[in-house]
């Protein structure tokens, strides 16, 4: 149902694209408010998911008393994009802005639904976010949204288990691989990591290894999963496949939780933004857990890859976009980003990133350890030049129908690229984009 939902809103996107910047739908419009610094007024409906946006609301409003913002969860992820789509084609109950995660812009980027920020000053704030969430909310000479936040990878792992059976935390992925032999044969109901396939952690890895298996050039799409980053991936994690070294448990699941706590998955190669769900979801994990740089795929390396992230982007129909821009410079790039710190996100401007208050900061849930440092520098060393594909939600929606076979059959990771390759391109060139 979904997918479906999905892919009908996105039969609206070439129909969009055709009609070029004419179109009146990507022009801001400055009906109904007043948004001169000091002197705010307006109504705004914002739509997320996020929960350190509540109090960034509330302090913006306490400082524009003539503003009124109505926060509103229409769903998270998909469930939104999905009626944020349905909105945008009725022509009515399209939000101010909204939460888009950085993979989900470019479809409604290049659908001409958002506004393009750079008129309202975007283009300032050059330099103010890490390359990786800054690169990803542009798309072309456009800037569609200002990041919310960010998720350089790191290696989150069980400091107590790897003690115990007296394995090297791994610095590469040869490494990494020996280190899940060494494990599993110590105890056979401990994994190196649990996998039962995901888009999102497939395409942070090809990028981390260097890998852009996609090229966009506006409706001009390349999908190659054959390139040097996406073959490394795949031979190394089909190793783990192979030798039955990954815990058959789907992440954030009850049986999850309880392999994070029990010392039956002993690390989470994910996104800066895991510490807080750690400290929530498995508390009996304080005090056994650290974190590491992102094991390398050469000696020596220190390249690091984007898992996550969101940014808040202003939907082309809005008549309040200069009020709109406002708050969400306030929230992305202003006093909110520390609001949202202390509410235990992590950001992804780089003045906070490099800060020594943020930095020096000590996490009791870790031993003490100073986190956010190995987090910043892995910020720091994102690999640039990756891209999104225009219709990323739907290609992943239909990754564990191609992929996510070789984790419960005899296809390989190799075949199941193969297949997510073929039927993207299909489905892309079906909608009117032309993909190679």
């Amino acid at each position: 149902m979904r997918i479906t939902a999905i892919a009908g809103a996105l039969s609206l996107t070439l129909a969009a694209c055709s009609g070029g910047s004419d179109d009146a739908s990507s022009t801001p419009s400055d009906a109904g408010s007043s948004a001169a610094a000091g002197d705010l007024s307006g109504k705004l409906t914002v739509w997320a998911w996020e929960p350190t946006l509540k109090q960034v609301v509330t302090d913006f409003e306490a400082a524009h008393p003539d503003v009124t913002i109505d926060l509103v969860n229409a769903g998270t992820g998909n469930d939104q994009y999905t009626a944020l789509q349905n909105a945008i084609a009725a022509g009515s109950g399209v939000p101010d802005v909204a939460q888009v995660e950085y993979y989900a812009l470019p479809q409604f980027a290049i659908a001409n639904s958002l506004t393009d920020l750079a008129p309202l000053g975007a283009s300032d704030l050059d330099g103010t976010f890490t390359p990786g969430p800054w690169s990803s909310v542009k798309q072309g000479d456009g800037i569609y949204g200002l990041p919310m936040d960010s998720g350089p990878m790191a290696l989150f792992y069980n400091k107590e288990l790897f003690d115990k059976h007296k394995i090297e935390v791994p610095k590469t992925w040869d490494q990494y691989l020996e280190a899940a032999r060494a494990l599993h044969k110590a105890d056979p109901k401990a994994y190196i990591a649990n996998d039962t396939g995901d888009a999102g952690f497939t395409t942070s890895m090809i990028w981390q290894a260097g890998g852009k298996p996609y090229t966009v050039d506006g409706t001009n799409v390349g999908i190659n999963f054959t390139d040097e980053g996406s073959t490394k991936f795949a031979t190394l994690w089909q190793k783990l496949i192979d030798e039955k070294l990954l815990a058959p448990i789907s992440s954030w699941s009850d049986e999850w939780y309880q392999g994070l706590g029990s010392g039956g998955i002993a690390t989470l190669t994910i996104g800066a933004w895991m510490p807080a769900n750690l400290e929530s979801g498995v508390p009996d994990g304080s005090g056994k857990w650290a974190v590491a740089p992102m094991p390398q795929w050469t000696e020596g390396g220190t390249a690091s890859s984007e898992n996550g992230g969101s940014s808040l982007a202003i939907p082309a129909a809005t008549t309040n976009a200069k009020l709109a821009y406002e708050f969400i410079k306030y929230a992305d790039a202003g006093e909110g980003v520390q609001t949202r710190i202390d509410g235990g996100a992590f950001p992804a401007t780089t003045a906070e990133l490099n800060s020594d208050a943020f930095k020096s900061k000590e996490f009791p849930y870790f031993g003490g350890q100073k986190v956010n440092e190995v987090l910043a520098e892995s910020a720091a060393n994102v690999v640039e030049g990756w891209q999104y594909l225009p219709f990323q939600v739907y290609s992943n929606s239909i990754f564990n129908d191609t992929v996510g076979k070789a984790y419960v059959s005899g296809t390989t990771l190799t075949d199941g690229l193969a297949a997510w390759q073929k039927a993207s391109i299909d489905y892309g060139n079906e909608q009117g984009f032309t993909v190679k």
